[in-house]
């Protein structure tokens, strides 16, 4: 069986898809799908995840301590089957990116696993209170489950 190869993608790669990394990480039969995380901008690359994100993870008993921030590239189209970005900004800024069609048909909005068509964002919790990465981990951890269900 083919193992599934998902890109979670936000903007710095320290808050939110981190925590979509874990979670889906956490979820899935680790033979049958493989997670990674990136960002579309270069400001945290090789840096750990934020530590509010760190500490909801923590929470919920995920251990994403050891994810480095790295930028989307080109290549990820090839090396991912399905790209799932937290936000509009991304998903255009990764869309923007893309070779051919095929490349733009793997980049999906990822709380339209959860709410298909309604294009909403995760919203960005970086410069909120802890509170909004509980919220975050919460919608991700939906769509985390719809993907898998889709998947396997």
């Amino acid at each position: 069986m083919k193992t599934v190869k998902v890109l979670m993608v936000c903007l710095g790669n320290i808050c939110r898809s981190p925590l979509a990394e874990g979670v889906l990480k956490r979820k899935a039969p680790v033979n049958r799908v493989q997670v990674d995380s990136a960002g579309t901008s270069n400001y945290h690359i090789g840096e750990a995840p934020d530590p509010r994100s760190i500490a909801i993870a923590d929470k919920y008993g995920i251990d994403i301590r050891s994810q480095r921030g790295r930028q989307f590239s080109v290549s990820d189209f090839r090396d991912f089957d399905l790209i799932y970005a937290m936000d509009r900004s991304n998903y255009n800024h990764i869309i923007s990116m893309a070779p051919d069609e095929t490349s733009k048909a793997k980049v999906h909005m990822i709380l339209n696993e959860v709410f298909p068509g309604e294009n909403m964002d995760v919203p960005d919790p970086y410069y909120g209170g802890d509170n909004g990465f509980d919220k975050v981990y919460k919608m991700l951890d939906q769509a985390c489950d719809k993907i898998l269900q889709k998947i396997l």
